[in-house]
């Protein structure tokens, strides 16, 4: 699937672009442990943002696996916008329930990390 590749890239390039953010922009505005929190979310979000190229070159070579590794897919990027977006968010505004909302997205990374594995056992 095409989409997964050009959000993937996206996705990747706006980590860094938070990254950088965060290191030159937040840094005197934040305190340490949010700007922590915000850098945790730009770290995640690239982790999960290469793990979507990986699905997206997956998807191109195989017609068996196509299921889970769409699964995985659409986990990954459902999980970058829960998890890290709820670490932005968290960092930002200081509102504490946002927290809360973190492992929410980091379910979603792991049903896609799971579905990726599952797509192992049918890849030809």
């Amino acid at each position: 699937m095409q989409i997964f590749m050009g959000v993937g890239a996206i996705l990747a390039g706006l980590a860094v672009a938070a990254g950088a953010f965060a290191s030159h922009a937040l840094k005197e505005q934040l305190t340490e442990r949010a700007l922590e929190i915000f850098e945790t979310g730009a770290q995640y979000q690239m982790y999960h943002a290469l793990a979507l190229l990986l699905v997206a070159l997956l998807l191109s070579r195989t017609e068996t696996a196509q299921i889970p590794l769409i699964v995985a897919g659409w986990a990954f990027i459902a999980g970058i916008a829960i998890f890290s977006g709820s670490l932005y968010a968290l960092s930002l505004s200081g509102i504490k329930w946002l927290g809360a909302i973190t492992p929410l997205g980091g379910v979603a990374f792991l049903v896609g990390w799971g579905a990726l594995v599952i797509s192992a056992w049918h890849f030809k």
